[in-house]
Formats: C-alpha cells, structure tokens, sequence
C-alpha cells in the first residue's frame, strides 16, 4: 500500500517508518522516551511525515549526508515544527546552501541548527545518540548510533541509523561527486566496531543488521 506506515520490532525506542518520494526513501519516526519523536532524512512530503508523528512535537531532525532526496521536505518540516536540524559539520554547508542535485531537483535552502563532529553525543529526550562521521558516499555522510542504556528501551536492541553509507548486502555509491571507495573502506572499519545485534536501519531498502553485514559487507569492503 503506498505510503503504508511500518514499525519496526526489538529496538531500544519505537520506530515507524515510509517509504517516501520516487526513490523510496524511508523516513524514519522515533520515539525520544520523553514524548517527543525525532525524524530522520524528511523527504516528500512533511504532511505524511507529521501524520506519523501521531500528534506528538518533533524534538529534532536528524539528516545523515546532503543529497536531495534526504532533503526534500526538510525545510516545510523544520518551517512547520520549529525542530532543530542535526547533521555533520561537512554536509552542512550544502544543506544551507544546496548544490544542483545529480537528480532530482534542488531542495530548499535549510539551516543546520547543529552541525556535528565525528563522536559527539546528541541528547534528544531520553535518547543520547551518538554521531559517527562514514564518508564514501558524500565527504559528510553521518550514521547515528543509539545504544539500549542509553534509549527508552534498554531491554532491546542498538540503532543505526546508515542513511546510504551501509545496505541490506551492499554500501551506497561511491560514483556522485564528493564520494569516495577509499573513504568508504575506512567508513566499514568503523562500522565493524558495532555489536553484531545492532539493527541497521538505512536510507533505502529494507532493515539488516551489522551481525548480518559484518562478513558479505563491512569486512568486504572494508578490504577495498
């Protein structure tokens, strides 16, 4: 059913998501423990994001890298919550001020309330993220990192969120401007550090693990 609402089961806070926008997009909605939900990558359509919302206030926006199907609806999104917007120090620029997209049109310009560095703690609710830096498919591609004690539910299992760095079975592209394989083998090695139970949640495609991953991609690539 198009634009169905899935959850996804056994992570350390509830998750809902949508495929979104002509290349399918998910776009994540989760539960900050505190009443509050974070969005992760809007894309489309902030109706339908909000819509997953269930009526609680966005905390924060999250985006993992710059490219404009990560970005589409974030300006309406930030415009219509007041949430502030996450995103790595590198990639912010080009979100403030974005570049002709390889596809797709250009979004709208939207400022980066926090530009992140690689390791730096994000406390949203009772959530306390953390920001890991995985160039390879743009210069500033962040994941962000939630472990079980430090998330609602401390009984299930960590969050990553991969934006278009790490797949179901393979990594993002490495061939748009700004992207590089040898960026992307150093990205996998730090992905490799993750405990295997870690539900990797990306951009595209359907939900892994890095248990999963860990020998068909991570130490694949990695090796490249």
């Amino acid at each position: 059913m198009l634009h169905e609402i899935h959850t996804i089961e056994k992570a350390c806070a509830r998750v809902r998501f949508r495929e979104l926008g002509r290349l399918a997009n998910n776009v994540y909605c989760i539960e900050d423990g505190a009443g509050g939900v974070i969005v992760v990558d809007p894309e489309y359509s902030a109706e339908l994001i909000l819509d997953m919302a269930e009526g609680a206030p966005v905390s924060a926006i999250f985006v993992t890298h710059r490219h404009a199907d990560h970005t589409g609806a974030l300006r309406a999104l930030k415009d219509a919550t007041g949430a502030p917007v996450y995103a790595s120090s590198v990639d912010a620029p080009d979100i403030e001020d974005p570049r002709e997209p390889p596809f797709g049109k250009r979004p709208e310009p939207c400022p980066v309330d926090v530009q992140l560095k690689d390791g730096e703690t994000i406390k949203v609710g009772a959530c306390e993220w953390r920001a890991m830096l995985t160039p390879g498919h743009t210069e500033g591609s962040m994941c962000y990192f939630l472990d079980p004690s430090l998330a609602p539910q401390s009984e299930e299992r960590p969050i990553l969120l991969s934006g278009d760095t790490l797949f179901r079975g393979t990594i993002g592209r490495t061939d748009f401007e700004g992207g590089s394989m040898a960026d992307m083998a150093q990205s996998m090695a730090k992905l490799a550090e993750l405990p295997d139970e870690t539900l990797v949640l990306p951009g595209h495609d359907p939900m892994t693990s890095i248990g999963d991953e860990r020998a068909r991609t991570i130490e694949f690539y990695g090796k490249l």
